[in-house]
């Protein structure tokens, strides 16, 4: 039973990484620029959203070229928030190895 109480030390440590690390990514900001500069999204590392701040002479443009640019904003925005928050979780959990399962 060695091996359980070692296991659960381990799981423990773990669990307290995991949650110094999502307090970081909640605190961490990533500012991400579309469209040339026309929109800035702020994010945190938990994938929360900020600020949004379009720019107003992209308001001149056609509704649909907005549209267009403000969702592929949108979408980056998340996707580097994830793939952010991926690296930084995988870096605490890529130590724990549970037997037999691997």
């Amino acid at each position: 039973m060695a091996g359980v109480g070692k296991l659960l030390k381990q799981a423990q440590k773990m669990q307290r990484q995991v949650e110094a690390t999502q307090a970081a990514l909640e605190a961490k900001e990533l500012d991400i620029t579309s469209g040339g500069g026309a929109v800035k999204i702020k994010i945190n590392g938990m994938g929360k959203f900020l600020a949004l701040e379009i720019d107003a002479e992209l308001l001149k443009e056609e509704p649909s070229l907005v549209n267009e640019t403000v969702l592929a904003a949108v979408q980056d925005a998340a996707e580097q928030a994830k793939t952010y928050n991926d690296e930084q979780m995988k870096a605490v959990t890529s130590g724990f190895q549970m037997p037999g399962f691997m």
